[in-house]
C-alpha cells in the first residue's frame, strides 16, 4: 500500500453537529492523504452519514473546520463540494436507468458545440469521454446502452466513472458492496487500488471487516458521535476494531444468560434451513430451530442478520438451498404462504415497515390476523376489541385506550403491540428482527421476559439484536454471522465475549 506523503489532503478538525439541540458530531477529526483508502467506521448511530453530509454540503457543520489542500472549504451544497473535487457514490445507485450510460456520466454537464447551432450537445464527445473514463477504471462496456441493461456492479462503476468525471480529488464510498457478490466486490477491489495508485484519496464507508483489510491503508472509527481514534489498518487487529466500535474490550464480556426455559434438544426442528442463500445478500447457511427453542442471531451491523429473517419468511426469494418446516420441503411465494405455515416476523423497522401510525392500537394489533382469514371472514368490533383488551393486558402495553392512534404510544408500547399482532395470528416460530431497539431500559426487559414465556410455552422464537448481550441473555443457541454468512455456533450460556471473538476471527 502506498506511504502517506507529508501533508493531508484533507483535515477535518473538531467537528460538530447539532439537531433540535442534541449533538450528533463532537469534536470529530480526519485526515485524508492522496493516494490512500481510508475506512470509516462505527456501528449505527456513529455519525458516520452526518459527517458525510457535512463534508459534501448536505448539512453545515455547528463547529469546526474543514481544510482541502491547505485552503478551508465549507461547501453549502453537494454542487459546491464536487466544484472543489468531492465525490460520494452512496449505497444505492442514484443514478437515471432510463439514461444510456454516457448519458448518466455526464448528466448535467454535458460536453456542446457550436454557438451558431445554440450549443448543443456533443454527443460523439460524450460517447469518447465516457468510454474514455470508464476505461480509467478498467471497464469496457457500451456506453450508448441504457443504463438499466447492466447489473448493479457495473451501474456502480458508472457512478465512480461520473465521480471521476468532475475531477474528483476526494472520493467517499458509502456501503458500496452492500448489494454485490464476491466476484463483484473483488473487482470493484481492483478498481479502487487503480484509483489509489493514482494517487486519488478515498474514504470507504463499510460493515464488512474482512473488506477493511482487504483494502485500506488507515481506519478511523466514530462511536456515538466521537472520534474514537485513528490507527494504520495493519496495526489495529480485528478483535480491537470491534471493541473500539463497541466500547469496549472482548476479554471484558462476561454477560450471563437469564435462567432459559428447558426444551427438548433431541425432538426433530420445527424449522430448518439447508443452504438457503441469495445472490448479494446472503451467502448459504444452515440452520434450525425446534419447539420451545430461542435461536440468537449475532453479528455487527451488515452481518446478515435481516436478510436471514427475509428468507426464511418469504419477504426475499432465495435462489439457493431449501427451506424444510416439520421435515417438508417448502417454498414461500410471499410473507402470506409463511404465514400459513405458522411463521410471524416482527420487522426491523418498526416505524416504516411495523405500525400504521394513523390506525388505532386495536386495528394494529388485529391486522395481521384479519389478513390472514380475509375480506369474507371479517373479526366482528367486539371481538377486535377483546382481542386487542386481551393482549394489552397479557404484554402491558401501556396506553389510555385502545382506541387511540397508536403514533401515540412510546416506542417500548409500538413495539410490544407489533409482537401482539402476531401472537395473535398464533405462530408456530416467532421471528423477532431488533424487537428492542429505541425503546428504554425498563420496555427492553419485559420484551425479553415475554419472550422466555414464549418459549417456555412451546413457541420457537429466532432472536435478532445488534446488542450482543441480549442475545447471549435468551438464547439457547446463538448462530454467528459475518460479512453475510455464518461463521459458526455457540451454545446457550456463552458469553458476550465469546461471540464477539469468532466475529473478529480470521476477519483481517
Amino acid at each position: 500500500m502506498a506511504s502517506n506523503p507529508a501533508q493531508p489532503l484533507l483535515e477535518l478538525h473538531g467537528i460538530r453537529k447539532q439537531f433540535a439541540g442534541v449533538t450528533v458530531l463532537d469534536d470529530i477529526s480526519l485526515r485524508l492523504y492522496p493516494g490512500e483508502i481510508h475506512a470509516l467506521m462505527g456501528q449505527n448511530g456513529a455519525g458516520k452519514s452526518t459527517l458525510i453530509k457535512v463534508l459534501t454540503g448536505v448539512l453545515a457543520n455547528d463547529g469546526g473546520r474543514m481544510q482541502l489542500e491547505g485552503r478551508e472549504i465549507r461547501p453549502a451544497t453537494p454542487l459546491q463540494a464536487q466544484r472543489l473535487g468531492i465525490s460520494t457514490v452512496y449505497q444505492e445507485v442514484n443514478l437515471c436507468p432510463n439514461l444510456s450510460v454516457a448519458e448518466n456520466v455526464f448528466a448535467g454537464r454535458y460536453p456542446r458545440r457550436g454557438a451558431a447551432q445554440g450549443w448543443r450537445i456533443d454527443w460523439a464527445e460524450v460517447h469518447r469521454r465516457a468510454a474514455q473514463l470508464l476505461g480509467r477504471i478498467g471497464l469496457q462496456i457500451d456506453v450508448t446502452r441504457l443504463l438499466s441493461s447492466y447489473p448493479v456492479a457495473v451501474q456502480q462503476m458508472v457512478a465512480i466513472a461520473r465521480a471521476l468525471g468532475v475531477q474528483a480529488k476526494v472520493l467517499i464510498l458509502d456501503e458500496p458492496t452492500s448489494s454485490l457478490d464476491d466476484d463483484e466486490v473483488q473487482k470493484l477491489f481492483e478498481v479502487l487500488r487503480r484509483l489509489r495508485a493514482e494517487g486519488l484519496a478515498i474514504v470507504f464507508v463499510t460493515h464488512f471487516l474482512n473488506q477493511v483489510y482487504a483494502v485500506s491503508n488507515r481506519i478511523t472509527v466514530l462511536r456515538n458521535g466521537r472520534c474514537v481514534g485513528e490507527w494504520p489498518a495493519a496495526e489495529l487487529g480485528p478483535a480491537a476494531l470491534i471493541a473500539a466500535m463497541l466500547g469496549r474490550e472482548l476479554a471484558e464480556q462476561a454477560s450471563q444468560p437469564a435462567a432459559l426455559p428447558a426444551f427438548d434438544a433431541r425432538q426433530a426442528p420445527l424449522l430448518q434451513a439447508e443452504g438457503l442463500g441469495q445472490a448479494g445478500q446472503l451467502l448459504p447457511i444452515d440452520l434450525q430451530v425446534r419447539a420451545g427453542e430461542v435461536l440468537g442471531l449475532a453479528g455487527l451491523l451488515g452481518a446478515g442478520r435481516t436478510e436471514t429473517a427475509r428468507l426464511l419468511f418469504g419477504l426475499a426469494t432465495p435462489d439457493r438451498g431449501m427451506l424444510r418446516i416439520d421435515g417438508q420441503a417448502v417454498s414461500f411465494a410471499d410473507p402470506s404462504d409463511a404465514i400459513r405455515h405458522g411463521l410471524a416476523l416482527c420487522p426491523e423497522e418498526r416505524k416504516t415497515d411495523g405500525i400504521v401510525a394513523e390506525l388505532s392500537v386495536r386495528e394494529n394489533i388485529v391486522l395481521a390476523l384479519q389478513a390472514r382469514r380475509g375480506m369474507r371472514r371479517t373479526l366482528s368490533a367486539a371481538d377486535q376489541a377483546a382481542m386487542a383488551e386481551r393482549f394489552v393486558q397479557m404484554l402491558g402495553i401501556k396506553t389510555a385506550s385502545i382506541e387511540i392512534p397508536i403514533g401515540l404510544l412510546s416506542g417500548g408500547n409500538q413495539q410490544k403491540a407489533m409482537i401482539a399482532r402476531w401472537l395473535a395470528t398464533e405462530p408456530r416460530l416467532l421471528i423477532l428482527d431488533e424487537p428492542t431497539r429505541g425503546i428504554d431500559v425498563a420496555a427492553k426487559q419485559e420484551i425479553m421476559e415475554h419472550i422466555l414465556r414464549l418459549a417456555q410455552a412451546g413457541m420457537a422464537v429466532v432472536f435478532i439484536s445488534s446488542e450482543i448481550s441480549e442475545v447471549v441473555r435468551v438464547a439457547h443457541r446463538i448462530v454467528v454471522l459475518r460479512d453475510r454468512r455464518k461463521v459458526g455456533e455457540l451454545p446457550g450460556g456463552s458469553s458476550e465475549g465469546q461471540v464477539l471473538e469468532m466475529i473478529a476471527a480470521q476477519a483481517a
